[in-house]
């Protein structure tokens, strides 16, 4: 059992991998060229006058446009390339949690189904939200930060060759890295489905996931999120709805909570070098999942009630 576990592991692991491959090794290789562009520094000066609103510096789009074009690396790389206060700094980390790699991500949410204007407006929506009520609300944090140890240099290339040649080494680099998270992850899910494992998870977690409106048979989507985050996690969430028989309901209900909550420890950890409070960060993913996914969840069902008593 166990060989042949390993087996139907592997082969939906090397399905999932070109599924998400096909968006990643695009998507990477077209976000790269764009950044050795004109058009994002356009971008930058673009938003620049608006950062007033969040209660950030002009400077502040910088990080801002490089952690939604790119990931959370780029943006911190950019974060440590400004004079910001603790609380600009925080109010900075608050809206990539909710609002970074917008291409690769919501990209790779269409696979699951799930429509991209959606995700994309729950981001930056969450994004912009939570910005100006941290603004609003906290008056503290006017000390300069000070920012650790971090390795987030971005490899400087000029030349059309030298740029194309990035652009395509980081496009495999990121499939590689897909591959080396999906592949073991893959075949441990199937490990977990044949041995009856993951019926315990799932019991665990269902009040959870009944909670905020979901059956149990999302739980598998919901943890491999939570851990790995939407992109890498997505392999799973592909998976779980093809044998699992996840609904569309649940799985939108589920990645409308990731979006807010995912990647807890990765997304997490990396801003503790930047010198803020990263309990706070968490809390506020956390709670603003929880509430958003309750509150989407309790409007779907009184609209299917409304519609079934016309019906009636």
């Amino acid at each position: 059992m166990y060989k042949t576990s390993v087996k139907q592991g592997a082969i939906n692991g090397v399905k999932t991998i070109w599924t998400l491959g096909k968006v990643i090794f695009p998507v990477t290789l077209f976000v790269v060229v764009l950044q050795h562009t004109p058009i994002l520094p356009w971008v930058i000066r673009l938003i620049e006058p608006i950062m007033g609103i969040f209660g950030l510096s002009g400077d502040a789009a910088i990080p801002l446009v490089l952690g939604n074009f790119l990931n959370l690396y780029a943006g911190i790389a950019g974060i440590m390339s400004l004079d910001l206060t603790v609380k600009e700094v925080f109010i900075i980390a608050v809206m990539m949690s909710f609002s970074h790699n917008l291409f690769i991500e919501s990209s790779v949410a269409m696979k699951v189904g799930v429509p991209f204007w959606l995700i994309l407006t729950v981001r930056i929506g969450l994004a912009v939200i939570s910005a100006i009520t941290i603004n609003l609300l906290w008056n503290g944090g006017q000390e300069m930060a000070q920012y650790g140890m971090i390795s987030v240099q971005e490899e400087q290339v000029t030349g059309v060759v030298s740029v194309i040649t990035l652009a395509l080494k980081k496009a495999f680099l990121g499939v590689l890295q897909l591959t080396v998270i999906v592949m073991p992850l893959m075949v441990g899910i199937q490990l977990l489905k044949d041995y009856k494992w993951l019926d315990v998870f799932s019991r665990w977690v269902a009040p959870f996931t009944r909670m905020l409106g979901m059956k149990e048979n999302t739980s598998t989507t919901m943890a491999s999120g939570l851990v790995f985050g939407l992109a890498y996690g997505a392999g799973v969430m592909i998976q779980a709805v093809k044998e699992d028989g996840v609904s569309k309901r649940d799985v939108t209900l589920a990645f409308i909570f990731l979006v807010a909550c995912h990647a807890v420890v990765e997304d997490t950890l990396i801003f503790v070098p930047l010198g803020i409070p990263v309990w706070p960060l968490l809390i506020i993913r956390l709670l603003t999942a929880i509430i958003l996914t309750w509150f989407v969840a309790s409007a779907w069902r009184q609209d299917d009630t409304a519609r079934e008593g016309k019906v009636a």
